[in-house]
């Protein structure tokens, strides 16, 4: 039997919604057909924060309890009416990004199985030159809530110390985002270096609850990602609905609702309704774009003050890392892996082999030094397990074992010849 097809008229073009009956979110029931119509009550909001912009998609195909996968290439079988623009990577390959513009693009990305939204932080028009500075706030295991709010709020006031107005977002996961608009005349490698300086100033103001170190086993309380504004990065776009059991969403807020807010508050149940009562709270973040001039000239000022000190780290780009003879960076931490894996559940059985033949070393250890890493491979991402053992003594750490699960995720991948 032929699966069934739902046609929907949206901004003048006719949309086939495939399977539309499917399950997408198996706590709650709700559907393909109910994303696609989340996203069309919210399109005006969604279409700010994605609009014109290249577009990573994510695609969950049987839902999220299912594996995803990454598609940079917009498919090759779509209709005349959706844009693309061509991008290159790092890597030195390219491909053509698919670029929203209205609802009916909107929609028909949704039916690709796209839960939510990862644009880059460039427009169309010119992918060389970022106009968006993304602040990342990312807790370490066993941070509160409320901890994630107060280093928002102190990004905001140091954000406005270098000139720039910040647009306040809860994930729709553990972290928070805050986004500023510039002008679009910097390089990737200039705005991540403003993002560099920015990250550094916030933990300054804030030395208990924030962190700019990069190695993850160095962090503590709130972790300001700069690298979000490294080239070829994209992030969860506002009123995405992310791949949580409740269907959370990723919520742009006003900065009077940011001490208060809770991001189990915003979900595809939720977000309509505010919506159409409030608006978009980021319905004027284009009339408020700003300069990095203020935060390069403050990485200018921390280089120095970086290399005054002989215990620095020789890049100060990257905060927390160290080099050895061989130039590569790396902890000081003592660490051990534990296994790579395919998935989640597969990296956490192997930590709880690895748990029962040493008893007594996981239970010592704070929740931010079982370290769950969620890596990205060619298509999909993989898992990483590691344990810090700073705070376990010399003579009781564990030696590194071969790995418990030895998943390569680039077996048989090719690199692209230079």
């Amino acid at each position: 039997m032929a699966a069934r097809k739902e046609v929907i008229e949206v901004a003048g073009f006719d949309v086939t919604i495939t399977n539309p009956e499917k399950v997408y979110f198996p706590r709650t029931g709700h559907t393909k057909l109910d994303l696609v119509r989340y996203y069309l009550a919210v399109a005006g909001g969604a279409l700010t924060a994605v609009g014109g912009r290249p577009m990573a998609l994510k695609r969950y195909v049987n839902g999220i309890d299912k594996e995803a996968f990454f598609q940079k290439r917009a498919p090759e079988n779509r209709p005349a009416w959706i844009e693309t623009v061509e991008l290159k990577y790092p890597s030195g390959r390219s491909a053509h990004e698919i670029v929203l513009r209205d609802a009916a693009q909107l929609a028909w990305v949704i039916n690709l199985g796209c839960v939510d939204l990862h644009p880059h932080s460039v427009r169309a028009e010119d992918v060389l030159h970022p106009d968006e500075l993304r602040v990342d706030l990312d807790p370490v295991p066993g941070v509160e809530w409320s901890q994630v709010r107060e280093v928002a709020l102190v990004a905001r006031e140091v954000l406005a110390g270098h000139g720039l107005v910040g647009w306040p977002k809860t994930t729709g996961s553990r972290g928070f985002h805050v986004y500023c608009r510039i002008h679009p005349q910097w390089t990737f490698r200039q705005a991540h270096r403003a993002a560099a300086a920015l990250a550094r100033e916030i933990a300054e103001r804030a030395p208990h609850i924030a962190t700019s170190r990069w190695w993850k086993e160095e962090r503590h309380g709130v972790f300001v990602d700069y690298n979000q504004n490294a080239k070829d990065r994209t992030t969860a776009a506002g009123y995405s609905v992310r791949p949580t059991q409740d269907a959370r969403v990723s919520a742009p807020l006003r900065w009077d609702e940011v001490p208060d807010c809770d991001p189990a508050d915003f979900t595809i149940d939720t977000m309509p309704a505010r919506y159409a009562e409030i608006g978009d709270p980021w319905d004027r973040i284009d009339e408020s774009v700003g300069s990095l001039e203020s935060l390069l000239e403050l990485a200018d000022r921390q280089k120095v003050e970086d290399r005054s000190d002989p215990s620095a780290a020789v890049a100060p780009a990257a905060p927390g890392k160290t080099s050895g003879a061989s130039g590569r960076r790396r902890t000081s931490v003592p660490l051990i892996e534990i296994s790579r894996a395919k998935t989640k559940e597969e990296a956490l059985d192997g930590l709880s082999r690895w748990q029962a033949r040493h008893p007594g070393i996981v239970e010592r250890l704070e929740p931010a030094e079982i370290l769950v890493d969620a890596m990205r491979g060619r298509s999909t991402a993989w898992y990483r397990v590691r344990l810090n053992l700073q705070r376990i003594p010399a003579a009781e750490r564990p030696e590194q074992e071969p790995l418990e699960v030895d998943y390569d995720p680039f077996e048989g991948w090719t690199p692209p010849s230079p």
